[in-house]
């Protein structure tokens, strides 16, 4: 059974008296422990669908299936559970706290989750190491490049050992080497046993490091790029 499956799922907005549809009726399957990198243009869909896994958002109509489970029918206290811990996202443009240091903002998502005081400083430098900033926990984000930046994101995004990392275009606003980087960490997750879900629109960093490349277009997955 694939980890992560989307059904038939389609996502329509409301924009004043008219509607956008920005997903209509892709599907697609995820096996555990995959590589999947979904490609597309600027407004193909790939975030909507990304929110959608991630349960941030959910479909208009079809079904969103979590190692079995429809998120459909999942009550608040249950979603906020499931994007606490089966899921860690990681997004283009960061989202770091800019008043705190490295090692605090991968911190508060341990606090987050209860874990107590006296863990936290240890568990946030072993998750620093594991992107290779151990040396750089106590630099706050203004100090810190571009390609830093993104790795504690993903540190801050493995807080809670989640199943499942969604990077939307994480490597958007990276130049070619470290946007490479960025890359190389996330396989190295795949390797210790994550599933991997990429947004991107560079055909080349999906080739190099997915699996499986499936391609967004109109709102349709599309099948291998």
């Amino acid at each position: 059974m694939p980890l992560l499956r989307a059904r038939n799922v389609s996502k329509i907005y409301r924009m004043g008296a008219g509607t956008v549809p920005a997903l209509s009726g892709a599907s697609v399957d995820v096996e555990r422990g995959e590589f999947v990198a979904i490609l597309g243009t600027s407004g193909s869909g790939k975030s909507t669908l990304l929110n959608l896994f991630g349960g941030l958002d959910r479909p208009s109509s079809g079904e969103i299936v979590f190692d079995g489970t429809c998120l459909e029918g999942l009550d608040h206290k249950a979603m906020a559970r499931y994007r606490l811990r089966s899921i860690g996202m990681v997004f283009q443009s960061f989202n770091l706290i800019p008043t705190m240091s490295a090692a605090e903002n991968v911190s508060l998502a341990l606090a987050f989750s209860g874990v107590r005081r006296a863990e936290r400083r240890d568990k946030a430098t072993h998750l620093l190491d594991s992107v290779g900033l151990a040396a750089r926990g106590q630099h706050r984000p203004s100090e810190l490049s571009g390609g830093e930046q993104q790795r504690v994101s993903i540190a801050r995004a493995l807080a809670n050992d989640p199943q499942v990392l969604l990077a939307d275009e994480p490597t958007g606003n990276l130049d070619s080497t470290r946007a490479h980087e960025v890359l190389e960490i996330l396989k190295a997750q795949q390797q210790r046993g994550k599933t991997i879900v990429l947004i991107t629109h560079d055909q080349e960093l999906a080739t190099r490091f997915a699996d499986r490349c499936v391609r967004l277009k109109d709102g349709k997955l599309q099948g291998a790029a």
